[in-house]
């Protein structure tokens, strides 16, 4: 792949200069027709909340030509990323390709030290085709080596006590002291490769590649992309899924999920299908508009694919108290309605979704 092809990070895309003039052109016009009086930059100013109503376009779906493959929360499922790694690679044949990882690689999985030698291990081999993207559980993991007595959550409601096993260290009870939570962290420490500390603090934020921006979560609707905060690229969620578009790009993110089937929507593309929990992780092969699904299923995901749809749905949803940030009327309402899934093989389904459970959140 030319490296003007690749997806660059959100600090050197020159798309965002460009952005940031049409905005300033959507201001001027908006003065002359008597809109809002406020300049770029200022509190409340339309940079940051404001968008003149009409005036977005819905981004044409390039992607340079570039093939880009992005795959969704792991959550320490190694079984799962190693055979969905290895069928990336026979789909990308001869291919030049780029695989952006959208984050959640550690916690509710088993073994989160694998996957991050995993990832390691891709990095090294093909650092400008392997981009490693931050998610809320990385920021949480490195918030306990940071602060361990204000992370209790991190162990308790996160599923942080699967990563301390995964290093060997033995997880605390709910509601451990400070000093046990310090002293944790230091045994984790001990235990850790340092090439996973520098791996965990130097993940990114975002990626772009043409008309599609790569991240964790989502984005702040009513923000530009390049004004967007770590909080919310990290752990957006109601307004970011509730919102109908279009976007600066079309937005590829993980984060939540409902069951195990991927989200094609013409603004976002949802890749995170809770592999922690349903046995089914997804990748996203992209080249401009085409969208093709790649899956990995462990044997209990298998059987139930094998028993049919109305099997496939119904135990994979349920809702973890440490997100339960919404009513499930208001959940049921951001994901109603059906959605072509298309896969790869025998994945090509016609999903609909059920309008009885809201989805998982991870």
């Amino acid at each position: 792949m030319r490296p003007e092809d690749s997806p660059t990070p959100a600090a050197a895309d020159g798309d965002f200069r460009d952005d940031l003039e049409a905005v300033r052109s959507d201001v001027a016009d908006s003065r002359r027709a008597g809109g809002p009086a406020v300049s770029p930059g200022e509190p409340g100013g339309p940079l940051r909340g404001w968008v003149k109503p009409g005036r977005r376009r819905a981004p044409a779906g390039s992607s340079g030509g570039a093939l880009v493959y992005a795959i969704g929360d792991v959550h320490g499922r190694l079984d799962l990323l190693t055979a969905l790694v290895d069928k990336v690679a026979a789909d990308a044949g001869d291919r030049p390709h780029t695989l952006v990882m959208l984050g959640d690689y550690v916690d509710r999985g088993p073994d989160s030290s694998g996957v991050l030698d995993t990832l390691m291990d891709l990095h090294e081999r093909a650092p400008e085709q392997v981009r490693l993207l931050k998610g809320n559980h990385e920021q949480a993991l490195l918030r306990f080596i940071g602060e361990p007595a204000q992370s209790g959550a991190w162990l308790d409601r996160f599923g942080g006590a699967a990563t301390l096993q995964s290093y060997g260290v033995e997880p605390l009870a709910a509601g451990a002291s400070a000093e046990a939570l310090r002293a944790a962290r230091n045994r984790l420490l001990v235990q850790m490769p340092a090439a996973h500390l520098l791996l965990l603090q130097r993940l990114e934020l975002m990626a772009l590649c043409g008309d599609y921006a790569f991240v964790h979560a989502g984005v702040d609707p009513d923000a530009p992309l390049s004004e967007q905060t770590e909080g919310d690229l990290l752990w957006i969620r109601e307004r970011f899924l509730g919102a109908p578009g279009p976007f600066e790009k079309i937005i590829v993110h993980g984060h939540t999920w409902r069951d195990d089937q991927t989200m094609l929507l013409d603004h976002r593309i949802g890749v995170d299908t809770g592999a922690y929990q349903t046995g089914v992780l997804s990748a996203v092969r992209i080249c401009d508009r085409e969208r093709v699904v790649i899956q990995a299923l462990d044997e209990a995901a298998e059987r139930r694919r094998a028993a049919g749809p109305s099997a496939a749905v119904g135990s994979l949803v349920s809702r973890p108290l440490n997100y339960a940030d919404a009513s499930p009327a208001d959940l049921r309402s951001i994901f109603a309605g059906a959605d072509l899934q298309v896969g790869a093989g025998s994945l090509l389904t016609l999903h609909r979704r059920r309008e009885d459970a809201p989805p998982e959140v991870a």
